[in-house]
């Protein structure tokens, strides 16, 4: 039997006169690949950004790996292994794509000072892995587009999220 990691019930959220969702519900076993589908303004990415913490919903649960878990905002998902890759990249153009892909996850030693070298060797093991070929070294503002969504779905796989939203 598969196991459920992520179960939303009976999400409500609504805006001024507009009820974006209503009563909805999304099973995600470990392993699946889940794809909505629907018009501009079905609430697809209202459903996500719930998920993800930065909408709260009138009604409903989330579950994750069968517990009630209150997402208050994304560092509650991230800390619940929940990534969410925006439609819009969150990347700080004149930082390198090291430093965008740590940064808010970055570990210290007993003085403060980064692990970049730690940490630039798990990111060169998680693009080998997945096949993110990036130049670490690139300043964000001098690559391409798709280049960019690597960054942005390293950060992901950086911070070992088991559950990872794209935003179209």
């Amino acid at each position: 039997m598969e196991k459920i990691i992520l179960e939303m019930k009976n999400i409500t959220k609504t805006f001024p006169g507009v009820k974006a969702l209503d009563n909805v519900n999304l099973k995600v076993k470990e392993g699946e690949i889940h794809a909505l589908i629907g018009e501009n303004g079905a609430g697809k990415s209202t459903l996500m950004s719930v998920l993800f913490g930065l909408y709260q919903p009138e009604a409903g649960e989330i579950r994750k790996d069968g517990k009630a878990v209150k997402i208050n905002n994304p560092n509650d998902a991230t800390a619940l292994g929940i990534g969410m890759v925006h439609q819009h990249f969150k990347l700080i153009e004149v930082f390198t794509v090291l430093d965008n892909i740590i940064l808010g996850a970055e570990t210290t030693n007993k003085l403060g000072f980064l692990k970049k070298k730690e940490a630039r060797k798990k990111v060169l093991e998680l693009s080998e892995k997945y096949g993110l070929k990036v130049d670490l070294d690139a300043k964000v503002e001098n690559i391409t587009v798709g280049m960019q969504q690597r960054v942005e779905i390293l950060k992901m796989l950086y911070r070992d999220n088991e559950i990872l939203i794209f935003d179209e």
